[in-house]
């Protein structure tokens, strides 16, 4: 996936104090901001309607805390809502995310799992972004290092990109596995 032109964005906007986002540089700056992300995303009388989720396989992501469940479950009942996830597989999230997938199949009409087309699987980066500018990069996995911003001129290429993959995705992971 090609990297957006960085020089057209930045910075936390100006929404204050709320939208301060936390420095990504070690893997628990990386799961608070993920929880800002989400946060943000999904604050009261906020206009988010879609939350994006990018990433190789979601093995690192904050997904099973319960309260976690309990605040997306309350937004996604807000009427209208979405959240996405695109990955090149998605193996490790029954492994590490057990309370997430199980979960997840309460919301089958709200929750969209897609696998990455297979020319872009490996080169798939790790995003949160929403329809109304926030927006978390991981920069450096092996590191740790990102950014998160509330900055709409950032998120931009990054939703043109991914919304550029999602139309050549394939759904997956589904809620229920078929058995005898």
């Amino acid at each position: 996936m090609n990297e957006p032109d960085q020089t057209r964005g930045g910075g936390h906007g100006s929404g204050g104090a709320a939208d301060a986002a936390p420095a990504i540089d070690s893997r628990a700056g990386f799961a608070a901001a993920i929880q800002w992300g989400f946060e943000r995303a999904m604050r009261e009388g906020g206009r988010t309607r879609r939350i994006v989720c990018v990433d190789p396989d979601f093995a690192s992501w904050p997904l099973d805390a319960a309260e976690f469940h309990a605040r997306l479950s309350t937004w996604l009942k807000g009427g209208q809502r979405q959240l996405v996830l695109l990955a090149a597989h998605f193996d490790e999230v029954p492994r590490r995310h057990a309370r997430f997938v199980a979960w997840r199949r309460l919301f089958t009409h709200a929750v969209f799992p897609f696998a990455a087309p297979e020319d872009a699987a490996a080169s798939l980066p790790t995003l949160l972004l929403d329809d109304d500018g926030t927006l978390v990069r991981l920069i450096d996995p092996v590191h740790w290092r990102g950014r998160a911003s509330a900055d709409e001129r950032a998120v931009l290429p990054w939703r043109e990109q991914v919304d550029a993959l999602l139309q050549r995705a394939e759904p997956s992971f589904p809620a229920q596995s078929l058995g005898l």
